[in-house]
């Protein structure tokens, strides 16, 4: 009897875990941007393992080259291999995409849950949103990375302390919008009926938030962290363009773009491949939010 009603029991997760990939995989565009996804990620931190051409080698006898058989994607005007550099540039650009979405994604839980589930201080916590929302987000970053900029590189170095200051500015600068929807469903889910049975029993408030009410704003926040990425990246990307970013010897996306507006009309390669790299990821990742959105529709999972 133990064993058939653990195998009962075990049935409704396997069951929706079923429909939530039947409802993914009847997205065509989701199933694309993962397969392309993960074939960047692949690219990106496997393949230095097979391309193992140092990305900061210099070979000013191979330099503006196209492509070959020693260079896939040919070389800059001081001989770096371009294919080496994108990969390394993908590995920093898809670091700060992500850490810098994961800092965001709690902030904007945290004041979205807060705001939602606390009366009192809703108002305020709005009202800060808002102000956030209204301020001009690319020149109050370009004000902090020139404010703090030398100070965090002398305290960590040039690269970590950059690193930390780019994904600090992108975090804070992006968590507006996961507040007003995280805040929108704990405003839905706080008026039902397990959460007032869950308030009745005497349940602590943090227990009530951590067991019933970020369970069923999981979905929302999902998709804020699939878009997160994307938009990370593309604010990375354009501070690097701008000259703001990580120092010229350390690549990221952005910054060889930077690099090679200038040489476009000598070799148009260097900004293809980064463009093109940061194109399909920003592209794909969009197309995985919009397709686990979909997925999360409890309209369609009823079907």
């Amino acid at each position: 009897m133990t064993d058939t009603t653990a195998v009962v029991e075990d049935r409704p997760s396997r069951s929706f875990a079923g429909d939530l990939w039947h409802q993914f995989k009847a997205h065509p565009g989701g199933v694309a941007g993962l397969i392309v996804f993960a074939f960047i990620l692949l690219a990106v931190y496997v393949g230095p393992l097979i391309h193992t051409v140092d990305p900061n080698k210099l070979d000013i006898r191979a330099k503006n080259q196209g492509m070959s058989l020693a260079h896939p994607f040919g070389t800059d005007n001081l001989g770096h291999d371009m294919l080496a550099q994108v990969m390394a540039g993908g590995q920093i650009s898809l670091a700060v995409g992500i850490t810098a979405m994961l800092l965001a994604l709690f902030l904007g839980t945290l004041v979205g849950v807060l705001a939602g589930y606390f009366k009192r201080i809703d108002g305020l916590l709005m009202r800060m949103t808002d102000l956030f929302l209204a301020l001009p987000l690319l020149p109050l970053l370009l004000v902090i990375i020139m404010l703090f900029r030398d100070t965090l590189r002398a305290a960590f170095g040039p690269e970590t302390g950059i690193f930390i200051l780019i994904v600090f500015v992108i975090g804070i600068t992006s968590w507006m919008h996961t507040a007003r929807i995280v805040r929108g469903d704990v405003l839905t889910v706080k008026s039902q009926e397990f959460i007032l049975a869950a308030k009745s029993s005497g349940m602590w408030e943090y227990r009530v938030i951590l067991k019933h009410i970020l369970p069923n704003v999981m979905s929302s926040i999902m998709v804020s962290a699939t878009l997160g990425i994307a938009s990370a990246i593309i604010t990375e990307s354009a501070l690097s363009f701008l000259g703001l970013g990580f120092p010229s010897d350390f690549p990221t996306w952005g910054r060889l773009l930077f690099d090679g507006a200038n040489f476009l009309q000598i070799n148009p390669s260097r900004v293809l491949w980064p463009g093109l790299a940061i194109s399909l990821s920003v592209l794909s990742v969009n197309y995985i939010g919009d397709a686990i959105r979909d997925a999360l529709d409890p309209r369609l999972l009823k079907r």
